[in-house]
This record gives C-alpha cells, structure tokens and sequence, in this order.
C-alpha cells in the first residue's frame, strides 16, 4: 500500500523560479517514489486573509490535513537528520502503514503551538529561518533525495 505525502503549507506559491523547483522536484518525486510506495504528493496551500496570526493559520491547516495522517513539522526546534535518516523515517512510517503522511509549514511566524502539540514528530532545516516559500523547495528536493537513496539510485552520493 501506498503513503500518500502531502505538504500543507501557509501561502500561495506563485509562479516563479521556487514554483518550477517545487514542480519538478515534486514530477521526480512521483516517478522514482511510486515503486517505492510513496506518494503521490499533494500540496495544499492555505491563506490567512483576515490577519488572524498563528491561530487562525493553525485552523486553516488543520482543515486542510488528512484525517489519521502522520503529522510533521517543518520547525527550527525540530531534529535536524541526515537525507538517509529522512529516507529511513519515510521507510519506517510507510512500513508501519501509514496512509498519509502530512508535513506542516507555517507562515512567517511559524507553526501556531497547538498545532506543534499534534505533530507526531518534527524536523528542521537546521537553526537558521528559512523564507516558507524556499522551505516548500528543500523539503521537496529532500523527498526526491529520499526515493533516490530508497531506490538505490546514484543522485545522492553520501
């Protein structure tokens, strides 16, 4: 069975040089990660047009996230992992039978804290903060760099 990946993200990702990326990281996703039983990958994006803050960001996500979905945060407090750590935590959540597995971006005051308590686990790009639009691009690079080391093919080299 299949993990479907989505990717819930605060914003409208226009396009662009970052929406070319994404597109493609996310087509060579789909190619090398169907054998694997990941994917297909889902962006759902979620606007704040009332200036609600974090909370009413938290809300819309959560409207937006697969009921029994496995919940990551993209988090600065989050683990930082190696790409075949990452490739690994795909495995091991797909083996275990997870139907979908939803990775949470927020806006540029991060992830409201309610939602943060949801998550199942959290990951980040290291301590610096990243702009959500460039996070969409590296998060879907990450994930094709997964399928890559899962496939056993040479795009990574260790």
């Amino acid at each position: 069975m299949a993990m479907r990946v989505h990717i819930c993200a605060v914003g409208r990702l226009r396009s662009g040089p970052e929406r070319d990326l994404l597109d493609d990281y996310l087509s060579r996703f789909d190619k090398t990660g169907r054998a694997l039983g990941l994917g297909p990958v889902k962006v759902h994006e979620v606007e704040d047009r009332k200036g609600g803050g974090m909370g009413a960001e938290a809300k819309l996500l959560e409207g937006v996230l697969p009921k029994g979905a496995v919940i990551c945060t993209m988090d600065e407090r989050g683990k930082v992992m190696s790409s075949p750590e990452f490739a690994q935590t795909l495995a091991r959540r797909r083996d275990n039978g997870a139907s979908d597995l939803a990775f949470v971006i927020g806006g540029a005051d991060g992830i409201d804290p309610s939602l943060r308590g949801q998550a199942d686990f959290s990951i980040s790009f290291g301590q610096m903060v990243w702009p959500h639009m460039l996070v969409r691009v590296m998060l879907s690079e990450q994930l094709y760099r997964a399928a890559s080391i899962l496939s056993g093919s040479p795009y990574h080299r260790a």
